[in-house]
């Protein structure tokens, strides 16, 4: 039997590294919705002296007794009293000048949800959805993370149909083409859309059509149930 005497109580190894047990974690929730035909994120203004003025995403420390994953909901919940939204982890940033109150390594979420269904009942520290396109400037690093937010977002959409939170539930091709576009930032041939769509065979067609609109109504549709239930992001 191999002997152990080479093993370290927990303890000494915290004794010993203690600056390692010094880094503060955090949590950055990036909530996206749609609304207007514009892609958004929900912002707050931040309350820190060094960032005075700007805006950042919702975040806050994570509690010595409490698990990442928890945290982010407790946190979602404290900044908006929003407690129906799904979060999923995107990335983790580690940058060592990233916080001007010491080292913290923050993990952030992301979100997908249709503005019109999710009413936000706190208005601290002006909390509002802003237009992607137009947030040049945010506080800490959050730029950062809403760019690798978007990005990972506009990875997902290319094979996963989790923009059906940003729809009600029937829709015509033409606003299921205005979200991709929103959240490409860019315009799509409406042919080649509407053939690609169809290769993935995510769409139930209703037979059913737009009403009320200006314009010439489109056929509905919805997604698939078993696609919404697998691609859950609400």
């Amino acid at each position: 039997m191999a002997k152990s005497s080479n093993l370290k109580t927990a303890a000494l190894e915290k004794s010993s590294h203690l600056e390692y047990f010094k880094i503060a974690v955090s949590v950055d929730c990036v909530i996206f919705g749609y609304e207007e035909k514009e892609l958004k994120v929900l912002l707050i203004k931040s309350d820190l002296k060094e960032f005075a003025g700007l805006y950042s995403l919702l975040g806050d420390l994570v509690r010595p007794d409490e698990d990442l994953d928890k945290a982010s909901y407790r946190i979602l919940k404290e900044r908006t009293d929003l407690d129906d939204v799904f979060l999923q982890q995107v990335h983790t940033f580690g940058t060592v000048n990233r916080h001007p109150s010491g080292r913290v390594v923050s993990t952030a979420y992301y979100s997908l949800v249709n503005i019109n269904n999710h009413k936000l009942k706190i208005n601290n520290n002006d909390l509002r959805w802003h237009t992607v396109k137009n947030v040049h400037k945010l506080a800490f690093d959050h730029k950062e993370i809403l760019a690798t937010s978007l990005l990972h977002l506009r990875g997902q959409i290319e094979e996963h149909p989790v923009i059906h939170n940003l729809l009600d539930e029937k829709f015509s091709l033409r606003e299921l083409q205005e979200v991709y576009e929103a959240i490409l930032n860019t315009p799509l041939d409406r042919r080649n859309f509407r053939k690609k769509i169809t290769l993935k065979n995510w769409l139930v067609d209703l037979n059913e059509m737009e009403d009320n609109v200006s314009h010439r109504p489109g056929k509905l549709y919805k997604f698939k149930p078993k696609l919404i239930k697998n691609n859950k992001l609400t």
